[in-house]
């Protein structure tokens, strides 16, 4: 008599089965995605080339395109966004895990995460309607006296939107996200870990800089980069106080773009097959500068381990 297959044999099989076919399906759609993008910007590739992203001018009217103010906007609004979002996630992330009590960080946490559930159409406009009047009245005229008018970095009249607003906002957009990754990563460091590291006579701060943001540095590099997409990919919110000019300017007051914006202001207006071309090569210049941010998120994570590796 022959033996019975294992019940569970068969579904280990169709589980695997299953599970390649969706991750499968993860490659495929994105292969999909990237294929029908560059299809449609093969013909602004064809006619500018690589020049598309290293020129800045963008007139419809006698159809000629770059990529490089948009460029330049996002890279600049990005980062802006991280310089304030990373800090004051640290910082937060520190609060809610080592100081506050349960009572305390237990709301507060929850609230923080309520911001990401907040839409960024709603970001924009009160960005536009609140933050921008409240901005060029006060924040933009200290900044100049403080600096200086002839600064080229606060140059210009305050009129509250450009591209210092649009990083601040972005900042608010990408907090919640990447502060509760880094509270998430705090929360996962072994108790005894930080014991003995207070047994030894650590204080405090000692022991949060030695020992648990070292060990909690690949997590930390991670919410940043995730922060770092959150903010590269943004559309209505800095639509709605980035100016959408396509300039380049080095002043913060200064309007400007980003690639986002620029897809969600003109996609519609553009009924030109050249001009549509070239907002489809945005959208791939966008793809790509988000797979590279990626790689290189890789690459410094794979870094860092062989030197945590290295130390030990």
């Amino acid at each position: 008599m022959s033996q019975a297959r294992p019940a569970g044999r068969w579904g280990d099989r169709l589980f695997g089965a299953l599970s390649f076919g969706c991750a499968a399906l993860a490659l495929l759609l994105m292969a999909g995605l990237f294929f029908e993008i560059a299809s449609g910007s093969a013909q602004a590739l064809s006619r500018f080339g690589l020049g598309f992203v290293s020129s800045s001018a963008w007139d419809p009217v006698r159809q000629d395109f770059g990529a490089l103010s948009s460029i330049f906007g996002t890279l600049v609004s990005t980062f802006i966004a991280l310089l304030f979002a990373v800090p004051l996630s640290l910082v937060i992330a520190l609060f809610l895990v080592e100081l506050a009590p349960p009572f305390i960080s237990r709301p507060v946490g929850l609230a923080i995460e309520l911001l990401a559930a907040i839409p960024s159409i709603i970001y924009g406009m009160w960005g536009l309607f609140v933050f921008a009047p409240w901005l060029s009245e006060h924040l933009q005229p200290f900044l100049q006296e403080l600096f200086g008018e002839e600064c080229f970095l606060v140059a210009g009249p305050p009129i509250g939107i450009g591209m210092l607003p649009a990083g601040i906002i972005l900042a608010f957009m990408v907090l919640p996200y990447t502060s509760s990754v880094m509270r998430d990563v705090f929360q996962m460091v072994p108790p005894v870990v930080k014991e003995a590291a207070h047994g030894m006579g650590s204080t405090t701060w000692e022991a949060t800089r030695r020992v648990t943001m070292r060990y909690g540095i690949q997590g930390l590099v991670g919410a940043i980069f995730l922060g770092l997409g959150r903010a590269v990919g943004e559309t209505m919110a800095v639509t709605f106080v980035i100016g959408n000019e396509h300039r380049l300017s080095g002043s913060l007051f200064a309007p400007g773009n980003t690639i986002a914006s620029t897809l969600a202001n003109e996609f519609n207006e553009a009924s030109e097959p050249m001009y549509r071309s070239s907002l489809f090569a945005l959208g791939l210049t966008l793809l790509v500068m988000t797979l590279l941010i990626q790689v290189a998120t890789h690459l410094w994570l794979r870094r860092i381990q062989r030197k945590m590796g290295a130390g030990l």
